[in-house]
């Protein structure tokens, strides 16, 4: 078999259907749109969210709270994935990154106490949890706030 002889298996794909093409296509004339009315016209249609003139959920449902559109999120990073790191390694941002132990950085990257750490490290983060600040220093390794 070669690249260009390959086909999808019979009956996986569907045929397009040709609307407005004779009365014996079986949507012919309307177009299988029916008679008159609102969805029949083009362009016509409701809006998303539209109930035939009730309130429409989204309104009849109670808001409540506030979303902050200044909010940060940080990236977050326990003890025990540090870890991984050779000693005396210089823990930057990047490096998490690289090594694949968060996805993305965010608004910054959040050093928290779950775990151990066993390895002499400088790490740099952009925030430290007490308890992660005090057992990095107590394994005989440095923070950095960048």
């Amino acid at each position: 078999m070669k690249l260009h002889e390959l086909q999808p298996a019979e009956g996986s794909r569907k045929v397009r259907n040709r609307v407005g093409r004779g009365t014996s296509s079986g949507n012919g004339k309307t177009s299988g749109r029916g008679q008159k009315g609102q969805n029949s016209r083009s362009g016509g249609g409701v809006r998303l969210g539209f109930e035939g003139g009730q309130t429409p959920l989204f309104r009849r449902v109670p808001k409540r709270g506030f979303t902050n559109i200044n909010r940060k999120e940080f990236a977050v990073v326990n003890l025990d994935a540090l870890n991984r790191f050779e000693d005396g390694t210089i823990v930057t941002p990047a490096l998490f990154i690289e090594t694949k132990v968060v996805k993305s950085e965010k608004s910054g990257i959040k050093v928290l106490g779950n775990g151990k750490v066993e390895r002499k490290l400088t790490v740099q983060a952009s925030k430290f949890s007490k308890a992660a600040k005090e057992a990095i220093e107590a394994a005989g390794g440095s923070i950095e706030v960048i």
